[in-house]
């Protein structure tokens, strides 16, 4: 009964991750690759619909990296043992909602239609799928034991940047609001969407990544233990960031997110020498160094908020800084950690193809460095800036090569059978050989 159970949790969870990875390819990257090439080809930004590029960014920070996190969620009730009988249906009623929400408010803002219903509708179904996901967690940790022992740093910063979450989809809700009720298109006001992009980016998704970090990088890379006070002190000064944001306070904002890094960095013990040999049973050999690269893409994407905060004049170190905390850092951290736990998570899966997990990760690099280091030139205007429009579309296209291969590799490793039936079918097959041949194998 139990094991019936969590099968069917588990075919949830592939929906979540499924329709995770299809928010990335089309709504979010594709989209993506299409406004970064009418930009270059304008060689400004101005004449691109504000709400196109905010469709491509709440796809990719909502519809990808969101789902995935509500889904991996929900299976860890699987593992922590005493399901309760409602998990699997509020599982699929949690997906229903938010993946209505997220593809409603793709649609509102790329087509237009009935926008000022489609808008507000769109949020507050993100945020009911949300809350059915809280209320499923809660009402687990409730009944999973009587025995309470004291929450350990990395689950308080997960909590932490959970109240983030919340905290995003309730401002994301009342400016939807607003503007189905006062604005003239659905694109949120630029200096608005600026300030609320801080609550996803610095209370939601970078401290999750922290977390979760600290708890599995000592057994994936052999790390030293998390160093909790500092691991906590950096949630801190993310969320005091974010308030700062909110208040206007950008250059204050910028230095806070900066500290919070670094804190975060030698919290993790990211780049000191690891006590034991990294786990990389399963995945590519390279998926250590790939982890500690994404690092040094957050401390990029730290620098160049204060230098954006100090200097931006057309938009072009604000977009290299938070494309070089979305995808340089969070983009790569799923397509590292991803293809570690995903395939454990839905079903034990085997990962299909370390080569093409190389491929993805090496691709998404060199497509976030040619964005990064053409954006700022290109959109400010420095020496050689028709060069670096001609880099830019180059550097979408990379991307979205890297994407699509990220996403076959997954797709194939969930059209496998789990390893504990492949194995079983292997041991059968063997079992009807000839001896000669069963011995050859």
């Amino acid at each position: 009964m139990y094991a019936d159970h969590e099968r069917q949790l588990q075919r949830a969870v592939m929906a979540f991750i499924i329709t995770g990875v299809a928010f990335m390819l089309l709504p979010g990257t594709f989209l993506g690759v299409w406004n970064l090439i009418s930009i270059s080809s304008r060689q400004q930004l101005d004449g691109l619909s504000p709400a196109w590029l905010q469709a491509h960014g709440h796809a990719q920070i909502y519809g990808w990296i969101g789902t995935f996190i509500i889904g991996i969620g929900f299976y860890s009730l699987s593992k922590m043992g005493r399901l309760p009988h409602f998990a699997v249906r509020r599982a699929w009623l949690s997906y229903v909602l938010w993946s209505s929400g997220v593809l409603l408010r793709w649609s509102a803002n790329v087509t237009l239609w009935r926008w000022r219903i489609a808008l507000p509708v769109s949020a507050a179904l993100e945020l009911a799928g949300f809350l059915t996901f809280f209320a499923t967690v809660s009402r687990h940790k409730a009944n999973a034991g009587t025995a309470r022992k004291p929450r350990e740093p990395w689950m308080l910063v997960v909590v932490s940047s959970t109240c983030g979450f919340l905290l995003a989809l309730l401002l994301n809700l009342f400016v939807t609001c607003q503007a189905a009720w006062a604005g003239s298109s659905p694109a949120i006001p630029a200096t608005l969407d600026q300030r609320l992009l801080a609550v996803p980016v610095w209370a939601f998704l970078v401290p999750t990544v922290w977390g979760f970090n600290a708890r599995w990088l000592p057994v994936f890379l052999g790390l030293r233990p998390p160093q909790g006070r500092q691991l906590l002190a950096a949630a801190g000064v993310a969320w005091a960031a974010v308030l700062f944001a909110l208040s206007g306070r950008t250059l204050a904002m910028a230095f806070l997110v900066l500290s919070a890094i670094v804190l975060a960095i030698f919290a993790l013990n990211i780049f000191r020498q690891p006590e034991k040999p990294a786990k990389t049973t399963g995945v590519h050999e390279w998926f250590p160094a790939f982890v500690r690269v994404a690092y040094i893409w957050l401390a990029v994407a730290g620098c160049l908020t204060v230098w954006a905060a100090a200097a931006d004049h057309a938009g072009g170190i604000w977009g290299a800084s938070r494309h070089a905390v979305t995808v340089g850092f969070l983009g790569a951290m799923v397509f590292a950690i991803g293809q570690r736990i995903l395939p454990a998570f839905c079903g034990a899966r085997i990962l299909f193809s370390k080569r093409a997990m190389l491929a993805s990760l090496l691709l998404l690099n060199i497509g976030c460095t040619l964005r990064v280091f053409s954006e700022i030139p290109a959109y400010e205007g420095f020496a050689y800036a028709q060069v670096f429009w001609r880099i830019l579309p180059v550097s979408a296209v990379t991307e979205l090569t890297a994407v699509s291969v990220f996403a076959a590799n997954l797709i194939m490793t969930f059209c496998r059978p789990p390893a504990h039936l492949a194995q079983s079918r292997t041991t059968s097959d063997l079992s009807h050989c000839p001896p000669r041949v069963s011995n050859l194998l």
